[in-house]
């Protein structure tokens, strides 16, 4: 007990200004990762002479480990391009890039489940394309994404713990710095394993409690769940949306 009190409880100042830094790049990394995936995704379906690029860019994101990236982000990245010059900056855009390629894929898949006949409707009464996206295929895409947002949200949380490669001083950097000092890893590294299941077991709650019941799904679709099924199974092929 003598021990978890030395090494854990005297240490809460630096484990806490440690979980901080954590939840900062998290949250950053993971509202990047949503835009920048949403764009590729875009640009892989409907720009076609920016198509392939963007094919490109979603592979290379998912292809290469997380640690490369993140080395990459922080030591390449600054001799071509100047940027980033802070380790905290390389931490989130490396996280949120490689995110992007998995939430690419994720936004792609919710569009082509959504019924062409929906949208084919909207343009039959003079929808334009972009209110098309946001009133139609924006609120049925957020809610088919939901889990696997969360999902993604608790990977970025699991592999920012390689941010202290480069010496970010998260959460992980100040647990290995305080057993660097008192060769005792049992208590702080069980202790940082608990807070990050916390976070993780957080997250996983809150979105359980905010997910929609089917009948919030069957009105954001606009027709009954099991007519969508059923119409699911008849158009496989995506819809064409011009945003020019």
């Amino acid at each position: 007990m003598g021990n978890w009190q030395r090494l854990v409880w005297n240490q809460r100042d630096a484990l806490f200004s440690g979980l901080v830094i954590t939840v900062e790049i998290c949250v950053v990394a993971f509202a990047c990762a949503i835009v920048v995936g949403l764009l590729l995704c875009l640009v892989r379906m409907y720009v076609r002479p920016l198509r392939f690029a963007a094919i490109g860019l979603i592979e290379f994101f998912r292809a290469t480990p997380i640690l490369v990236q993140l080395l990459w982000v922080t030591y390449v990245w600054p001799a071509l391009f100047g940027w980033p010059d802070a380790f905290f900056t390389a931490a989130w855009v490396a996280l949120a890039l490689q995110s992007s390629g998995y939430l690419a894929e994720t936004f792609r898949g919710g569009i082509e489940a959504i019924p062409r006949g929906q949208r084919e409707a909207a343009y039959s009464v003079g929808m334009p394309p972009l209110l098309v996206f946001r009133r139609i295929v924006l609120p049925q895409v957020s809610l088919s994404a939901a889990p696997s947002l969360v999902n993604q949200f608790t990977v970025i949380v699991k592999s920012s713990t390689l941010v202290s490669v480069i010496t970010v001083q998260d959460l992980m950097f100040q647990s290995q710095k305080i057993v660097n000092i008192w060769y005792e890893p049992i208590e702080i590294l069980t202790a940082t394993a608990a807070i990050y299941i916390a976070i993780v077991f957080l997250v996983s709650a809150a979105n359980l409690s905010s997910v929609p019941d089917r009948k919030s799904y069957e009105k954001c679709a606009g027709q009954p769940a099991a007519a969508k099924d059923r119409q699911l199974t008849r158009t496989t092929e995506p819809s064409i949306l011009t945003f020019a």
